[in-house]
């Protein structure tokens, strides 16, 4: 056993002194030392020679060692200077004025780059016919940093620090030739195709990305109809021309069209048929589950391509012109595209399979990726729509209008709703409330809180009664359950309107007269706190008058706070008034939306707006009546002067056999005296009411009973009739067409 000899112990080289460090060097005194010149009598070590084989490139490379790596990731960031285009390169003839590559290279002193060598610009042309290319997206070298030697500090002797150096400066290898233009164009033809979110932005990506700088013409086949996520597709394969672009012709052909230009869905030669039907042994089945890219040479590809494009009426490119390229998502084929390019342009090479295939797979993957979108779209769309009502009563004495907006193109549910509700007497119950978020979340719990509202209003409660109960409902659904809410009830004869509000942005009231203002209701707690009375405030609604009920997504953003949107829209509101007055009930609410300026919208909005009418008192007829046994008689005698006064001799006999069974009934229950109200608007209604909280039932009555047929007749002759509990006790009530 041998060891070596002792070495003697290296000094270590004493600190550079204080004062000479660099304030603005961050590296302090860790920096990197300068390395040690030679001695004068010791010649400096030549670089060696590579290794037999070894290009000059692969030399570069060792020489410059660990730097590759980041030399790769900086040629990802920086641009590169375009080169002239000609026929056959990847990209669009472009403008004689632009500089020639390499220009910028060739202002450079000598020495500037890779340690005094300056590097030569792309070559105009290589041998296969490709020119470098920028298209848009594309991130291609424009500069290169000059460089020292490696290892070479920035203080060392012999070279200048630059003013904005801080770090060691890393060699940039000039990546030049086809191989570098073919990745630089699918970067940036992938970056733009993954931009798209809906199957038409991908394929026009693709579309615009193919056409001219690697064919002149493309279309684009896709399964009909797609197959959404792992849905297993169903039925006969057969494919639907989604898009084309480009054209066969020269530029001289069609001069006034230029090439790239041609509409979607516009076949660059005419005859390709929109749909058909791929054979399960046919040769195009067999090159789409092949899945790779192929060109028109082989029997079997040209039989493919001829079953896929049909009998067009001109000749067709045939061997490497034409490039059919299977799409294929993430477990089927899903469709195919088909590149052509003419005749004085030099034909598709055997790496351009390469190319056509990344086309293909980033374009697969993004039309999965789109009908997963609109599916969830669709889904969430879907579900708002069910949660918010299909369409607006039409109650007797108001007119309704409503608008709904979500928060974004990403967000399309939330927990805004709005909702008007008939009540008894011809009142109608306007809400308007926000649960807090825009999420499946919310839009469940703006669902179970819409439903909770709809249901207390049907039994009548007084408005803070209902928030009161929905502020019970939201603490049992969780801890976290946070809405506001404003709730309404307009009485069109009375033209009252009682309002309770929780925590939720207060009413605006725009006058006939065009003044607008904002309603004084107690703002409240909101909804899930708990343990918070409410309050209600009874106003008047004078006929002509229009109530904005809304959510804070119209009056606050980030410009903005909730009051000066709140001052904004009721000056909207003035100057609308201010033109026409009335204003129309729909334009108004457009009109309102447009305080919204582009990008100011951070919420979903809901919006519900009233335009009070009222029933005048001359259209009203109201009686109380003992329940005793000649009731049934006096309210009939009743029913048959009021509708003569209003010159309806045609509904009287109906109406006074009605009235006279829905008194009987009530007489038959009532301990207090019953209501009898008539109303005349577009219809005829009649409301009969008494203590007696049982709601009636229609049944039909065996031959041998006396009774039980009196709803039967209502049923069979009024236009509609219905019952409705009250605070204390009910309504039956029916109506009756002119």
């Amino acid at each position: 056993m041998t060891t070596d000899p002792p070495h003697p112990p290296r000094p270590h080289a004493a600190p550079p002194p204080q004062d000479a460090q660099d304030p603005q060097d961050p590296r302090g005194r860790f920096g990197l030392r300068a390395p040690v010149p030679p001695a004068e009598d010791e010649p400096a070590a030549p670089p060696g020679p590579a290794a037999p084989g070894t290009s000059e490139a692969e030399a570069h490379r060792h020489d410059h060692g660990g730097a590759a790596a980041i030399a790769r990731a900086h040629d990802e960031q920086t641009p590169e200077p375009a080169a002239p285009a000609r026929p056959g390169a990847y990209s669009a003839p472009r403008s004689d004025s632009a500089p020639a590559a390499g220009q910028h290279h060739a202002e450079r002193a000598p020495g500037e780059a890779h340690g005094g060598t300056r590097p030569e610009g792309p070559a105009a042309a290589h041998d296969t016919g490709w020119v470098p290319a920028v298209t848009e997206g594309s991130e291609a070298l424009s500069s290169f940093v000059s460089t020292p030697p490696r290892g070479t500090a920035l203080n060392a002797p012999g070279h200048t620090a630059d003013e904005d150096s801080v770090g060691m400066r890393i060699p940039m290898p000039v990546q030049t030739g086809p191989e570098a233009d073919r990745l630089r164009y699918v970067g940036a033809a992938t970056r733009r195709i993954a931009r798209g979110l809906d199957l038409d932005e991908i394929l026009l990506g693709l579309c615009r990305s193919a056409v001219p700088a690697f064919a002149d013409a493309i279309l684009v086949y896709l399964r009909e109809p797609l197959p959404v996520g792992d849905e297993r597709p169903s039925g006969p394969l057969r494919l639907r021309l989604r898009r084309a672009d480009g054209g066969l012709e020269g530029p001289g052909d069609t001069p006034d069209v230029p090439v790239g230009t041609l509409p979607a869905l516009e076949t660059p030669y005419g005859g390709a048929p929109e749909t058909i039907g791929v054979l399960l042994d046919g040769p195009l089945a067999e090159v789409l589950r092949g899945v790779r890219p192929v060109f028109a040479e082989s029997q079997r590809a040209a039989d493919a391509m001829a079953e896929l494009l049909g009998n067009p009426p001109g000749p067709l490119p045939t061997g490497r012109r034409a490039l059919l390229a299977p799409l294929r998502g993430r477990r089927r084929v899903i469709g195919a595209a088909v590149l052509l390019r003419r005749a004085d342009r030099p034909p598709f090479e055997a790496d351009d399979l390469l190319v056509a295939a990344q086309l293909a797979t980033h374009t697969a993957l993004g039309v999965d990726k789109a009908v997963l979108y609109g599916r969830e779209a669709y889904i969430a769309d879907a579900l708002q729509r069910e949660m918010l009502p299909d369409s607006l009563p039409q109650p007797t004495g108001v007119q309704l209008a409503s608008r709904y907006l979500p928060a974004a193109e990403s967000a399309r549910v939330g927990g805004d709703w709005y909702d008007a509700i008939p009540l008894p007497g011809s009142r109608v119950a306007l809400v308007v409330g926000d649960v807090m978020g825009h999420s499946m979340t919310s839009a469940a719990i703006m669902g179970q809180l819409r439903t909770t509202v709809q249901t207390l209003a049907g039994l009548d409660l007084a408005p803070q009664e209902v928030l009161y109960h929905l502020d019970e409902q939201a603490q049992r659904l969780g801890q976290d359950r946070m809405a506001t809410c404003v709730y309404a009830v307009y009485d069109p004869i009375a033209h009252r309107l009682v309002v309770a509000n929780a925590g939720h942005p207060p009413p605006v009231l725009l006058h006939a007269d065009g003044l607008a203002e904002v309603l004084r209701v107690p703002p409240g707690a909101p909804i899930g706190v708990g343990g918070v009375p409410f309050e209600a405030v009874e106003l008047p609604a004078p006929a002509g008058a229009t109530l904005l009920l809304y959510t804070d997504g119209l009056v606050e953003s980030r410009s903005r706070d909730v009051w000066g949107g709140i001052e904004m829209l009721r000056e909207r509101l003035h100057d609308a008034a201010s033109v026409v007055s009335p204003p129309p009930l729909e334009p108004l609410c457009d009109e309102v939306l447009e305080i919204l300026g582009p990008g100011d919208r951070d919420d979903d909005i809901a919006l519900l707006a009233a335009r009070f009418a009222g029933i005048a008192p001359s259209d009203v007829a109201y009686w109380f009546l003992e329940p005793q046994a000649q009731t049934a008689g006096r309210a009939r005698r009743l029913v048959r002067q009021a509708l003569t006064r209003w010159g309806l001799d045609d509904q009287v006999d109906a109406a006074e056999l009605l009235v006279s069974e829905i008194v009987t009934n009530a007489v038959r229950y009532a301990e207090r005296p019953v209501t009898l109200r008539l109303l005349r608007t577009d219809v005829l209604r009649c409301e009969v009411g008494d203590d007696a909280p049982l709601l009636p039932r229609m049944r039909h009555a065996a031959p041998e009973e006396e009774g039980g047929r009196g709803l039967y007749l209502v049923n069979r002759m009024a236009q509609r009739w219905g019952a409705t509990r009250l605070g204390a006790g009910k309504v039956v009530w029916f109506e009756l067409p002119f």
